[in-house]
């Protein structure tokens, strides 16, 4: 659930990116964003393990997923006419039958598309490395399963996710409450693992 909703999540913050550029130059700035978000996925994980070991850090990543729940519920609050072009961008197909794809979305050049896709991915893969790690615990082949099926869901199926959680909002909220579960989970290891510090201090 948690891949699910985050790889969609995804999907939309780089359809969104992509939504002002020149048809031309969508498909480019899409694969640049899919490809750097699976990257970022990577080197996250290889030092989210480690990270995680050092005291505090299980808390902090709790209170940081809480902050990326907060985020994902106003988004789902909001008014859903950005994702439509979002979805337009990643499909290259006029899903709102106005004779236009993305035609509404403001224009921009690739790099700047390309630049905040990159920005968008950083703080994406984070939370989504925080929360598999956080739901995984101590298990590193879940781990492992669950960033490698987060990259092939933005990989190969970002466009069918983004379309899912824009009809079936419900799923959305799912995975909503899975990752607030997470950060809850997490901030309360994390405190358990910090009272013997704070104790002996």
């Amino acid at each position: 659930m948690i891949d699910l909703v985050l790889a969609g999540d995804n999907a939309i913050i780089i359809g969104l990116a992509a939504a002002g550029l020149p048809k031309e130059q969508r498909r480019n700035a899409i694969v640049i964003g899919i490809a750097a978000a699976a990257i970022l996925r990577i080197g996250f994980a290889a030092a989210t393990t480690q990270l995680l070991q050092i005291v505090g850090l299980l808390l902090a990543g709790g209170v940081l997923l809480l902050w990326v729940c907060w985020k994902m519920w106003r988004e789902l609050r909001q008014d859903h006419s950005q994702e439509m072009q979002a979805i337009e961008a990643l499909s290259e197909s006029d899903v709102d039958y106005d004779g236009t794809v993305a035609g509404k979305a403001s224009r921009k050049t690739l790099a700047q598309a390309t630049w905040q896709i990159i920005i968008a991915d950083v703080s994406m893969s984070l939370d989504n490395v925080l929360a598999v790690a956080g739901a995984a615990r101590e298990h590193p082949n879940v781990l492992i399963f669950g960033l490698v099926l987060s990259v092939a869901l933005m990989g190969i199926a970002a466009n069918f996710i983004a379309n899912l959680l824009q009809k079936h909002r419900w799923i959305a909220y799912v995975g909503l409450v899975v990752i607030l579960y997470v950060a809850g989970d997490m901030i309360y290891r994390g405190t358990l693992e910090l009272l013997p510090h704070v104790g002996g201090s």
